[in-house]
């Protein structure tokens, strides 16, 4: 069960309000001229009644009325400008935690975002606490505050100022005030509590449908749309029925709450008025008595809301705080040692060994493996044999668990991660876009790089006809991941986009693999001219595209079994001429123009 939320958790936050200290003696002077102002209105209630009415005085009564009203004056401007400066801060705070948090949690490592063994990681949660976590912070730091402050001001003012006018009958009302609204606030809880369970359901109602939609074509295929109508319309009544006792409570809260107040005010009266009709009280001092009374009582109510607030938002900033607390393990060495210019891209693992949090196998196993700059190496064997995770590794998204990989001769450690990252190249089955102009995305690659830069990359990546094509060319929005492209077109503007980093080291995972022949026929032009004068890395299920490399590298089960050129591992290696033997028959595959060629320029 999860504990419950610290409050003192908010007080971490509070340096981040230290820039704007200013702002907030501003607002809490802005404060306590409008609280001021609030308590002044009784006092001028009690003139009006007394010295006006009673007196049948019109002179004072209007001087009275004046009076009150600049003091209105005043509350308004004072209450506008709290209102102002304590937004202005909230806002403030929620986009200085955003912006915090998102730099933090660029530091950290891809598995901290994809770990199964870390609830509460995954990266939509992580958006949710970036978006709605703070969300709830700016309310509490930009409203709520405010609001409790101001209460406590007026109830510790009101409660003054009822023992000055009549303390016997404040006695009464500070018994009064816990009795009644004690049971308001008990039933406003459990309006809150249903209130939540509604929100849970409308939210499920939202998920379902948003799963349904965006999955569409499968649910037409299989003829689904009958189980999800009738799944859809259990949950909408589930929402409905929620909604509905949500607002039944809520009727309920509302009549109690009209009726404890009248109730009290009616009781006050009562005894007031017979205070007034010994002669021992005033009706002006009665009205100003009542009018405390009530301002009390609501202080009191709205005090109690706020504490429920804080506790919301205690949680929220446990949440936050959390992300921030978490340190990096691929974190960047205290000095850092210099890449060489130029980098030659000679890569050496020795000893290597890793294995996944949270597994018991290892995924590489005593790994050693040198490649000479420049060279094109191909890896290959069956899933699982660590392929990808030799390419991690280098990226340094892990760190080997024992062993040492370098590049021209420097551990990896001891590279500064973003130095490193800058001279590697990543063309993923998969390739990842962003939302954003087709130039957009290229320039990840270089985002200086101007439009003659970005045809000449996008041509050399035989990306630029379709590219032309588009409606805007260059300018293009792509929508969210590039869903208007082919998965060919998505690949080559990888490739073009890898052009413009202009790597020392390229690394293909499976780049080719999910392509029709003529989509794979093009991206691999492209990635032939990608890999010119590179040391290359290629992950490869489809032997047919790497038989030409300098090396074909066979790993299995986390360790180098076998290395060499196609012909000689079809003699010396069984796993890879089993390989071979299914993807080719008993054949040798024939050579042919989407092949990388061997770097006849080394």
């Amino acid at each position: 069960m999860p504990s419950r939320p610290d409050p003192r958790v908010l007080l971490r936050l509070l340096s981040l309000l230290a820039p704007y200290r200013w702002r907030l003696t501003l607002a809490a002077l802005a404060l306590l001229l409008a609280s001021g102002s609030v308590l002044l209105l009784g006092q001028g209630l009690r003139l009006v009644i007394d010295r006006g009415f009673m007196a049948a005085d019109s002179s004072a009564l209007g001087r009275t009325l004046g009076g009150m009203l600049a003091v209105v004056t005043v509350l308004a401007m004072a209450s506008a400008l709290r209102y102002y400066l304590v937004t202005w801060i909230g806002e403030r705070l929620a986009a200085d935690l955003r912006r915090r948090v998102f730099d933090h949690l660029l530091t950290l490592e891809p598995s901290f975002f994809e770990s199964a063994q870390a609830p509460g990681q995954a990266a939509g949660e992580i958006t949710s606490r970036l978006t709605a976590d703070t969300s709830v912070l700016q309310s509490l730091f930009g409203s709520s505050v405010s609001l409790a402050l101001r209460n406590l001001l007026i109830l510790i003012g009101a409660v003054a100022l009822m023992l000055v006018t009549q303390p016997w009958l404040s006695a009464i009302v500070l018994l009064g005030i816990p009795a009644t609204v004690l049971p308001i606030l008990w039933f406003g809880r459990r309006v809150r509590r249903l209130s939540r369970v509604s929100q849970d359901r409308v939210a499920e109602l939202g998920r379902y449908a948003g799963e349904a939609l965006s999955g569409i074509r499968t649910v037409q295929a299989f003829t689904h749309e009958t189980l999800d109508r009738r799944d859809y319309a259990g949950r909408v009544e589930e929402a409905f029925a929620s909604a509905v006792t949500r607002t039944r409570q809520r009727a309920m809260l509302t009549g109690l709450a009209m009726l404890a107040v009248f109730a009290a005010v009616g009781i006050m009266l009562w005894q007031g008025g017979q205070a007034v009709l010994a002669g021992t009280m005033t009706a002006g001092e009665l009205s100003a008595f009542v009018f405390y009374a009530v301002l009390a009582a609501g202080a009191v109510a709205t005090l109690a809301e706020v504490a429920g607030d804080v506790q919301q938002a205690a949680g929220a900033a446990e949440r936050l705080l959390e992300l921030l607390d978490t340190r990096p393990t691929i974190a960047p060495p205290a000095c850092p040692v210099p890449l060489p210019r130029p980098l030659t891209g000679e890569i050496r693992l020795e000893g290597v060994s890793f294995t996944y949090p949270g597994r018991d196998t290892p995924a590489l196993a005593a790994f050693d493996l040198i490649i000479q700059p420049g060279e094109r190496v191909a890896l290959v064997g069956p899933s699982g044999a660590g392929k990808s995770t030799l390419l991690t590794l280098l990226l340094r998204f892990h760190d080997p668990d024992t062993g040492t990989a370098r590049l021209d001769g420097i551990d990896l450690r001891d590279l500064e991660p973003g130095e490193l990252r800058s001279a590697l190249g990543l063309v993923a089955q998969e390739p990842v876009l962003f939302t954003g102009s087709v130039a957009d995305n290229l320039r990840y690659g270089d985002p200086g790089a101007d439009l003659e830069t970005l045809r000449s990359a996008a041509r050399d990546a035989n990306a630029l006809a379709f590219i032309d094509a588009l409606p805007e060319g260059f300018d293009t929005p792509l929508g969210p991941g590039g869903v208007q492209l082919s998965g060919g077109q998505r690949q080559r503007l990888a490739i073009a986009r890898a052009l413009l980093k202009d790597p020392r080291v390229l690394l293909l995972d499976e780049a080719t693999s999910a392509l029709d022949a003529e989509s794979e026929r093009l991206v691999q032009q492209a990635l032939d001219r990608l890999m010119v004068g590179r040391t290359s890395l290629v992950i490869a299920h489809r032997l047919a595209t790497v038989v030409a490399a300098d090396r074909l590298l066979v790993m299995d089960e986390g360790r180098l079994v076998a290395a060499g050129r196609h012909a000689e591992l079809m003699e010396t290696s069984p796993l890879y001429r089993h390989l071979a033997e299914l993807q080719f028959g008993k054949r040798s595959p024939v050579a042919h123009e989407c092949d990388i060629p061997p770097d006849t320029g080394r």
